[in-house]
């Protein structure tokens, strides 16, 4: 099945665009710049979904659902939000067809259109600020603490499955605060577990930062993101957090009354990460013969595989197969016993192998005699012969192992690709060769916008940890006191 696959070092977006689409991750739909997110690729995006509930539950924050339509006079009341999302906003104008009377299909019914025209979601601040101000009035309503799960529409001219659709799903919170300092800590807090979700679950180490005022949220004070590196050394934004301050609340008029008595406008954030992390979880580990999964977000974490002649041997070794397939799932261990009879072993093993599942176990007629079975990592390649008796224990392992592995693989690649360089023809020639770009820069939008148009490179984040450096900026030669990372990105 890897035959099928382009190689990476040959056309790296071809052998993505193969790679999502033979391992039944997605397609391309009849609806252009849209996708249909086949069951395959569905079962690793529930598997994001159910680990980061999980963890926005624990930091206490529950789940609501708001309108996928919102009026268009709300966008009118954040100027800046507007601005950045008008190019792509889907308006809803009429709410009916009707048969054409000149016999030519079904149009638009022009007595159907509405009173008020509606945007389709892009992003919910609006609709849901519209909202909030009704439900808070006092300081005992705070903080509210909301996530939602759904789907929003951006109109992208250029699409690429996952990456970047006309409809992507996603998940947004958005919280209000009674004082700044509890609103910049919950800003804070997301990054802190977007991080943690990426690295640890998905095996993808980040860069974690501020971004510049050019590339900031549109509506927000501060944008705070994640940036994870791929194998072709471009950047890609993996979560970001928003810190609103009272944009919103003053836009909507969310005032509560605090415990002196006095009426303040509340503080805000919102945050959010999306279906391009499937995009990420591909880029990031996949190579030429497919997928490589990390354990902690692989559907099926271990497949069993029988070789066999005849429904007799079948009979034999699906009973060893099925007692060790209990055994793993008793520890918690996602497993698949595959034993249809309209595939060869041979085709299944290319079949995991182009999906990714971590770990395969193959038994034939001579492991049952010798009370063996065949183990084979997929991020390794590697098989080795395991004793059947304590193969749960020995699997369990195998698999934070691999999840370890993973990262740490992706960590050394991600380091050996950080450059540090002080000058704009060091800039442009470390740029053809990818990865992130720690230089320094003047701090202006002029500049900024000047190394976009040249070079198509952006600040990716301006580091948390950077350190004051004296220098001067790579493009301009005025003085700067620290490196930002600079990438082209996705």
């Amino acid at each position: 099945m890897a035959d099928f696959l382009t190689k990476k070092e040959d056309n790296y977006s071809q052998w993505y665009n193969d790679l999502v689409i033979k391992a039944d991750l997605a397609e391309n739909s009849a609806v252009r710049g849209c996708m249909v997110i086949k069951p395959y690729g569905y079962a690793i995006w529930e598997k994001v979904q159910s680990e980061l509930d999980k963890l926005f539950k624990q930091t206490g924050h529950v789940n609501a659902y708001f309108p996928l339509f919102i009026p268009k006079s709300f966008f009118s009341k954040e100027a800046a939000h507007v601005e950045g999302f008008a190019k792509e906003c889907a308006v809803v104008t009429h709410y009916r067809l009707k048969n054409d009377p000149d016999g030519n299909g079904v149009i638009v019914d022009p007595d159907a259109k509405l009173e008020e025209e509606l945007i389709v979601r892009p992003t919910s601040e609006t609709i849901i600020w519209n909202t909030y101000k009704n439900w808070i009035q006092s300081y005992r309503d705070l903080p509210l603490l909301i996530n939602q799960w759904a789907n929003v529409v951006r109109w992208e001219m250029r699409t690429r499955l996952f990456l970047r659709t006309t409809e992507f799903l996603w998940q947004e919170g958005h919280t209000a605060h009674a004082t700044k300092d509890e609103a910049e800590e919950e800003t804070r807090k997301i990054t802190d577990l977007y991080t943690h979700f990426v690295q640890d679950f998905m095996g993808i180490p980040v860069l974690r930062g501020i971004k510049s005022e050019s590339e900031k949220f549109a509506g927000a004070v501060e944008t705070q993101a994640i940036e994870a590196l791929m194998q072709d050394g471009k950047s890609l934004q993996a979560g970001t957090s928003h810190f609103l301050g009272q944009n919103f609340a003053k836009a909507f008029d969310v005032r509560f009354t605090d415990k002196s008595g006095k009426q303040k406008y509340v503080w805000s954030t919102s945050w959010g990460v999306s279906t391009r992390l499937m995009g990420a979880l591909v880029m990031a580990h996949g190579d030429n013969n497919g997928l490589v999964l990390p354990p902690n977000l692989a559907p099926i974490q271990v497949v069993i595989i029988p070789i066999y002649k005849g429904d007799s041997q079948l009979d034999q070794l699906s009973e060893t197969a099925i007692r060790i397939k209990n055994e793993l799932e008793n520890l918690g261990i996602h497993v698949k016993y595959d034993d249809r009879d309209t595939h060869k072993p041979g085709f299944k093993f290319a079949e995991y192998e182009l999906k990714g599942v971590p770990v395969r176990l193959a038994i034939g007629p001579r492991d049952i005699e010798n009370g063996t079975v065949e183990v084979a990592r997929r991020d390794t390649l590697t098989k080795e012969i395991v004793n059947q008796e304590g193969i749960s224990l020995y699997i369990k392992d195998l698999l934070e192992e691999i999840q370890k592995s993973i990262f740490s693989k992706s960590l050394k690649f991600r380091d050996e690709n950080i450059f540090s360089v002080d000058t704009w023809d060091q800039f442009k020639e470390t740029l053809e060769t990818g990865g992130f770009i720690l230089a320094h820069w003047d701090g202006t939008a002029e500049t900024e916008e000047k190394i976009k148009k040249e070079t198509k490179a952006t600040i990716r984040i301006i580091p948390f940890d950077s350190v004051e450096e004296i220098g001067k900026c790579i493009y301009s030669g005025e003085p700067s006191k620290k490196r930002v990372v600079f990438a082209r990105a996705y």
